[in-house]
């Protein structure tokens, strides 16, 4: 069976330089490489570089997966934006990783098949699907932290070796708000990191609301009029130069801390531990199962009961179906055999149902000596169990 490993990595806050490109370049001569962007897809062979590296040093966003199971998605922002102090609590071995380098923090989400043997040729990924999510983290919503907390919960159960004592004592970390109402990018990252959807619903629970995100553009011309000159100049000419990161997100940040803004924040609710998660997912998984029986019993109910309207309506045409019967089979095709053959066990059922099963053997027994020459229509009847036996029995 063969590998496939897809890599890619995106500078967004600046593009490479000219001997940052030749850096990379010198890693594949198969990859697609722009100033701004590096994918590179294996069959066999592993990837030269240090993905680690790379993102301290050069990229602000890195998605890898295997169809093995495999998959890793980095992200790197200024620590202005998001501290390591607010992304800590949220760190869990296997799910999530947080560092600094340089006045960044990156963050390191992973998810790796259980078994190891998850291999999947259907499932592909991109790096667009969660670019978003840096933005969003700058903005305070911690959301897609939690999520990585969850699918470390999601595998932490499936654990056989682990003390009921130790599902107690863990504790969630703040719980954002909104975490029921999922942006596009959260719920790829959600998928991404295979989070059990009954322990999300549990979780949610007690998330509040998403606080608007609107941006006040006339507070935020006030407070940008009243920064000090020099620093609004030296703002634009680093953008112009592209000397900084983008100033957009960080300008954001600040205006809302300086406003008390609009981010999201964690929920004051009491945070719970492990073990209660576990048991409101096991919940939320039997009521879930109990609807789904519940709903395949009244499916199964509404198809009898239009089973019994069909055949009811059958019985009072029979004469018609017969006549249809034989039409059917002058025709000679397969289409029209395959219907004849079907309204032949409708009647049969209706004569059952009426007591009459020797009417329905008679007519069935003339109806096959009349075509017994047409070998394909006999080898249908045989197949349906519309023999002279079966008919009488």
């Amino acid at each position: 069976m063969s590998e496939y490993q897809y890599y890619e990595f995106q500078a967004i806050d600046r593009p490479l330089a000219k001997d940052e490109l030749e850096r990379v370049r010198a890693l594949s001569s198969r990859a697609r490489i722009s100033a701004t962007h590096f994918v590179d897809e294996y069959h066999y062979g592993n990837f030269r570089g240090d993905e680690r590296k790379l993102m301290e040093q050069l990229y602000d966003a890195h998605l890898y997966f295997a169809n093995w199971g495999s998959r890793r998605l980095m992200l790197r922002l200024p620590t202005t934006l998001l501290s390591a102090r607010s992304a800590e609590p949220y760190c869990a071995e296997d799910a999530l990783t947080c560092w600094t380098r340089k006045g960044h923090l990156l963050l390191d989400f992973a998810y790796e098949s259980e078994d190891g043997g998850e291999w999947d040729f259907e499932t592909s990924f991109t790096l667009a699907s969660f670019t978003t999510l840096r933005t969003e983290l700058a903005a305070g919503d911690l959301r897609p932290l939690y999520l990585a907390w969850l699918s470390a919960l999601t595998r932490w159960e499936l654990e056989e070796d682990v003390d009921e004592d130790e599902y107690t004592s863990a504790i969630e970390p703040p719980v954002p708000a909104g975490l029921a109402d999922l942006t596009g990018p959260q719920q790829a990252l959600a998928d991404f990191l295979h989070i059990d959807p009954h322990l999300f619903t549990a979780a949610a629970r007690t998330s509040g609301a998403t606080p608007s995100q609107a941006i006040d553009k006339a507070a935020l011309a006030g407070w940008i009029r009243a920064l000090p000159q020099r620093e609004k100049d030296a703002l634009l000419l680093d953008a112009a130069l592209g000397a900084a990161p983008r100033p957009g997100p960080a300008l954001l940040a600040r205006h809302r801390a300086a406003s008390r803004g609009t981010a999201v924040p964690p929920t004051a609710t009491r945070r719970r531990s492990a073990a209660e998660l576990l048991d409101a997912a096991h919940e939320v998984r039997s009521e879930h199962t109990r609807q789904q029986e519940q709903a395949r019993a009244q499916a199964r109910r509404a198809e009898q009961l239009a089973r019994e309207s069909h055949l009811d309506r059958l019985a009072e045409n029979a004469g018609q179906a017969w006549q249809d019967i034989a039409h059917l089979i002058g025709q000679k095709q397969p289409g029209p055999y395959a219907t004849a053959v079907t309204l032949l066990k409708d009647l049969r059922e209706v004569h059952d149902r009426a007591g009459t099963p020797e009417v329905f053997a008679r007519r069935l027994h003339d109806l096959r000596e009349q075509h017994r020459g047409k070998s394909a229509l006999m080898r249908r009847f045989a197949d349906a169990g519309l023999t002279p036996r079966t008919a009488s029995s």
